[in-house]
């Protein structure tokens, strides 16, 4: 219960910043299956609500993901992550070569059994014909996750991307995101380095009805070395998926 209390405070707290001047704002719905997850129950759905904003001084993305949305033991999972532009708070232009914006990357991750601040510096990548590149650099520090109730700080890097590309007269996508995380101990457990990516090739299925841009589906292959810091559980799990903008 107080997790999900946690969540919808957290959501709020984006929609109220990202709604807020915005200079855009996107959200949209996910549903995702797929079997030959490591930990738990080999075969899952899980229901995402995805929201991402650009403002005057940054730019906000939010998510939560409520795994089994269906079932009973429903567990969730958010993470809130708004970003500080430092060209705009400074009224100074920090670009150089592919490089066009320098933030201060926050993050926090809240779900069940699971609470982390993460803080750095980030990038803003100009790549040609990326809708968005990201590169944050954080310092990770967990007060609760999988292996331990306290950990020590550690370490991030988080890549996330979307390429859109016509094949032929077909609209799609790929995009995704990958962390690794390494030099969190958790306490007389060390946790492993650990490494997960999420790819995915999308469709513009909107497109075929006049509606484009509004409904997408395809494949996420989601890999996770040593999940959680774990040492030795490593998964590939293909989902398949559906995506819902509005």
């Amino acid at each position: 219960m107080a997790v999900r209390c946690v969540l919808v405070s957290v959501l709020l707290c984006s929609t109220s910043v990202g709604a807020h001047a915005a200079d855009w704002s996107t959200a949209n719905v996910q549903l995702l299956h797929g079997s030959g997850f490591e930990l738990g129950k080999d075969s899952r759905s899980i229901m995402t609500f995805e929201y991402a904003s650009r403002w005057k001084y940054g730019d906000t993305f939010f998510f939560v993901d409520a795994t089994e949305p269906a079932a009973k033991g429903t567990s969730l999972y958010a993470e809130f992550a708004p970003r500080f532009s430092l060209s705009a708070l400074s009224g100074k232009k920090l670009s150089f070569g592919i490089v066009k914006d320098v933030l201060i990357a926050t993050t926090q991750e809240v779900g069940d059994g699971v609470r982390a601040t993460l803080i750095g510096p980030g990038l803003a990548l100009d790549l040609p014909k990326f809708a968005f590149a990201d590169l944050n650099f954080y310092y990770r520090k967990s007060s609760r996750d999988a292996v331990a109730v306290q950990s020590d700080g550690g370490f991030q890097v988080t890549l996330d991307w979307k390429l859109p590309f016509t094949l032929g007269s077909q609209q799609m996508s790929f995009e995704g995101f990958a962390d690794y995380a390494w030099g969190e101990r958790g306490g007389t457990s060390p946790k492993a380095d650990n490494v997960i990516a999420a790819p995915r090739l999308l469709i513009d299925a909107g497109h075929w009805v006049g509606a484009p841009g509004k409904v997408q589906f395809g494949i996420e292959y989601q890999i996770w070395h040593n999940k959680f810091g774990i040492r030795g559980v490593d998964e590939e799990v293909p989902q398949v998926m559906v995506k819902w903008m509005f």
